[in-house]
């Protein structure tokens, strides 16, 4: 059955720049590079930005023929072929946007990508390298001394370094919002269609709708959610020139994807961690909240399960969980000048009405919904107040907020010193965080995107009854949020959330019907899986805001980390203070002048000459604020309204106008997910097409023994897993180059045996230090004299692969199993070949076997072909007679449909 909405694919994802002296011609095209594109790009201004887009969609034909046209008109003398007029500068993936500091504009390109993830089919990619390129041509260029040092400190943001965009699939919403949208009722997007009527030069468009009797598809694009979004303000100025494909919009943060495999059932685990661009900066330099509500290190958490058998938003099974961190929304910060490793806490300003806390919980409650779960990790014994007094401000506040609300909709404050639990020798850390995660996971839920299946139904969990959110006819919705801090909003953070995320797997991995109750434990494939990747999280968000990877890891608050994690906890301390005292000023200017915070003026102080940035992001501090909000009705009443449901996600006029929606024929390229991800229109290979390489359970955390459970759900012992618990990541890049190396080197002739099985295993790490695996090591010819090893080592991975020894002789109960099983394919081939009337005489112990085959004649000895209906034979036939030439003559559907593909292709 075709989905009713399905995701506007954007049709510019290759991008060529043509230059002349006096243009820039930007041509990108759809991945089948059939529609095409062209923005034309003034040179001669030498400070304003002149793009003409004339929303016409080319055929390859065509292009060819304008940049043909454009060639010729631009050499300089007509008629002459040895100079060219028109010049290809780069080759791009995409436009992050334009920026001007004091001269011309710069366009910058996206030169590499990567795929990191793939969540139903919808690619996500990574940016590996950029291009910016200088607009204005050089003879009307006004030069500035100070330009060049605004663009060193514009390109000191690393766009190669964790920066992630997606052509179909908004990464700056959830996947519970991107999921609704397609599930609005037709109405609402006929209504919408109208309304909101996209150009379109298909001059066959309003005919084949109505010759398909309305079997169009309605395709949707949303806007992006603009706080997670990195190249907003890059954006701006074409945003309403250009036409939407044309608009690329990134995310900063984290991106990471896993297989979970059971029983050969592959699941994706997919982690999306997106950082608010909104009061963004370092550690110490951005501490709090500004005067709208914006904290400093607000990261929205994501994890996404999917059952990659079946891709398909419409027919797939989906389900994810979100939760977010940030600073403490105060008006807080700590005075690095004294150069201490924890400078003091103060509060810059007096809140009594809690201002700041209640805007920054309004906007919580209008994304996520009811309840609002903190999660306070702040330290509440100290000798001298330090964490304690960012504690007792927040009780204040929350309580100050709360007695306004409607009582089922309070906000839910937890506070735990996490830190003096870790000191405490009788208290075990993770398992008190495991009690407060599932009354989180109780309360917030969770979204899957199909009704509970029915083997819960006829054994229903006690937990799962008690599960809260929203259970829709469609699935379940997640309403509510854990909002989880800490000072830092690191360390503690991310251990933290692991721990709910992995109380929020098990619910999801129930719901799907992959485990048969919603629990999990440590020390399973999955558990460790799950960890590896919150690890590579926590280092990444933590080397973003802190300088440095995370200094306690869940090995340090299980206590099982080695010695040896002591002294690199010491070197990530000192890493991190170095980048708070010398480079995270550098770092703090770079992301003001990206984010547009900071605009460069002629006759106003440079961006290195400020001595604060504080007003930039304090903008009551520059002009009155022209309302102010009540003390008491501190929130917007349309949110309250509609909660617990999230008011971004209810159908309404107001989200109505943030969709565009248009629709299209049913196999038109821009909704056709199967054939962006499968391309059967292009030669393709392997390792293009596949070229995600994931890390899977089976191949490195599964144990390689015979007779271990291959399920990811059972606890193994530390010497039983295929990765070492202990194991770093440098452990692991040295083994995965060992597997590269032995993999490309050609294998001996005379040692087929032993190198086959190298490779089958070359994805797994060796299982013991000091113990020499024969998987992953290369296999070395040896001489005459040396037989007897040779001899012992193709003998061993026999017995460890199929549990017995070849050179043994047979037991005689081998033998006799094996003597029955000849005598039963002879009898077998008496019978065949006999009448069909009943054997009286049946020999002891031979079972009559019955075809259950189409195969009339199925057995060791003789197939007989089964029959073929006429029809299939006619099909058959025509096949035959088509490829010497003689073609049968199309029925009505097949012109139609022939008529359709011509339409869709090439008008």
């Amino acid at each position: 059955m075709p989905s009713a909405a399905a995701p506007i694919i954007s049709s510019v994802q290759k991008l060529v720049l043509y230059e002349t002296r006096a243009r820039y011609f930007l041509v990108g095209s759809n991945n089948a590079e059939t529609k095409y594109r062209v923005l034309k790009i003034d040179r001669t201004e030498p400070k304003d930005l002149v793009i003409i887009d004339d929303r016409h969609v080319y055929t390859q034909q065509e292009v060819r023929e304008l940049l043909g046209r454009l060639d010729l008109g631009n050499r300089t003398k007509m008629g002459q072929k040895g100079s060219s007029g028109l010049f290809r500068a780069v080759s791009a993936f995409g436009v992050v946007g334009f920026v001007r500091f004091l001269e011309g504009y710069y366009i910058v390109l996206i030169t590499k990508r990567r795929k990191m993830a793939d969540i139903g089919g919808h690619a996500i990619y990574k940016v590996e390298d950029t291009n910016m390129i200088y607009i204005p041509n050089d003879s009307v260029r006004v030069t500035h001394p100070d330009e060049a040092r605004y663009l060193r400190i514009f390109q000191n943001v690393d766009l190669s370094s964790n920066f992630y965009f997606s052509y179909s699939y908004d990464l700056s919403h959830s996947l519970q919002y991107n999921l609704t949208v397609l599930r609005m009722p037709l109405e609402m997007l006929r209504s919408e269609t109208t309304q909101n009527r996209q150009e379109s030069f298909d001059i066959f468009e309003d005919e084949g709708l109505i010759t398909q009797g309305g079997s169009g598809v309605f395709g949707i694009c949303s806007e992006p959610y603009m706080k997670y979004v990195w190249n907003g303000e890059l954006l701006d100025i074409i945003k309403n020139t250009v036409h939407r494909d044309w608009l690329l919009y990134i995310i900063h943060g984290f991106c990471g994807q896993s297989k979970l495999l059971i029983y050969g059932r592959p699941v994706y685990v997919t982690l999306i961690a997106r950082r608010s661009s909104k009061f963004a900066g370092t550690r110490f330099l951005k501490r709090g909240a500004n005067c709208e509500g914006d904290v400093a290190n607000e990261v929205e958490t994501e994890q996404i399960l999917c059952d990659a058998s079946v891709m398909s938003f419409t027919a797939g099974s989906y389900s994810s969980y979100v939760q977010v961190r940030g600073s403490v929304p105060l008006y807080w910060s700590q005075d690095i000048s004294t150069m201490m490793p924890k400078p003091p806490i103060t509060l810059d300003q007096a809140d009594p009405f809690a201002h700041v806390a209640a805007l920054h919980f309004d906007q919580m409650f209008q994304r996520f919904g009811s309840p609002i779960i903190i999660l306070n990790l702040v330290k509440e014994r100290e000798k001298r107040k330090h964490e304690r007094i960012l504690s007792e401000e927040l009780v204040a506040a929350v309580t100050y907020l709360n007695q306004f609300l409607p009582p089922e909709h309070t906000i839910v404050y937890i506070p735990w010193d996490m830190a003096k639990y870790t000191k405490s020798k009788l208290c075990n850390v993770l398992d008190r965080l495991n009690v407060i995660a599932e009354s989180v996971v109780k309360k917030t839920g969770f979204f899957v995107n199909r009704p509970d299946s029915y083997c819960s139904i006829l054994r229903p969990d006690e937990k799962w009854n008690e599960l809260g959110g929203c259970v829709i006819p469609t699935g379940r919705l997640q309403t509510g949020i854990l909002r989880t801090n800490c000072v830092d909003c690191l360390d503690r953070t991310n251990t933290a959330q692991f721990m709910v995320g992995k109380c929020a797997l098990a619910y999801q991995l129930y719901s799907l019907g992959l485990i048969d109750k919603p629990n999990l434990q440590f020390d399973t494939d999955a558990v460790r899986l799950f960890e590896e990747l919150y690890e590579d999280h926590g280092d990444t968000l933590s080397l973003q805001y802190g300088g440095s990877q995370l200094v306690h890891r869940v090995k340090t608050y299980r206590k099982i980390a080695p010695w040896t994690q002591h002294s690199k906890d010491i070197m990530q301390t000192l890493s991190r203070y170095y980048s708070n005292a010398f480079s995270d000023a550098d770092r703090q200017d770079s992301i003001n002048l990206f984010l547009g915070v900071f605009h460069p003026t002629e006759g106003k102080p440079h961006l290195w000459e400020l001595p604060t940035d504080f007003y930039l992001h304090h903008k009551n501090t520059m002009r009155l604020l022209p309302t102010r909000r009540s003390y008491t009705y501190w929130w917007t009443p349309e949110v309250i309204k509609h909660l617990p449901l999230p008011y971004d996600e209810v159908i309404c006029a107001v989200n109505l106008k943030k969709l565009i929606v248009k629709k299209f024929h049913k196999y038109e390229e821009e909704i056709d997910i199967h054939n962006e991800f499968f391309r059967p229109y292009e030669l393709s290979s392997f390792d293009d097409t596949f070229c995600l390489a994931m890390t899977s359970s089976a191949r490195d955390f599964m144990p390689k023994t015979v007779g271990i459970d291959p399920s990811p759900f059972t606890v193994r012992k530390p010497d039983e897993t295929g990765k070492s618990v202990l194991g770093n990541k440098s452990n692991r890049e040295e083994a995965v180059l060992q597997r590269k190396t032995a993999a490309s080197a050609p294998p001996p002739p005379s040692e087929e045996a032993v190198s086959s099985s190298s490779e089958d295993d070359s994805g797994t790490d060796r299982e013991e230090e000091g113990s020499v695996s024969q998987r992953s090591t290369p296999v070395k010819m040896t001489d005459a004299g040396d037989s007897a090893k040779v001899t012992e080592n193709v003998v061993q991975p026999v017995k460890e692969l199929y549990g017995i020894n070849l050179s043994d002789g047979l037991s005689e109960e081998d033998f006799s199993i094996y003597s029955r099983f000849v005598q039963l394919g002879q009898s077998q081939h008496k019978q065949d070949k006999s009448s069909q009337q009943p054997c009286s005489r049946c020999s002891d112990g031979v079972i009559k076997l019955t075809p259950i085959s189409a195969f009339s004649q199925d057995n060791i000895y003789e197939v007989q072909p089964p029959r073929v209906d006429r029809k299939s034979t006619e099909i058959f036939q025509a096949h035959i007679q088509a490829s010497r030439g003689i073609m049968q003559p199309l029925g009505k559907e097949d012109s139609a449909m022939y008529r359709e593909y011509i339409r869709n292709r090439y008008l």
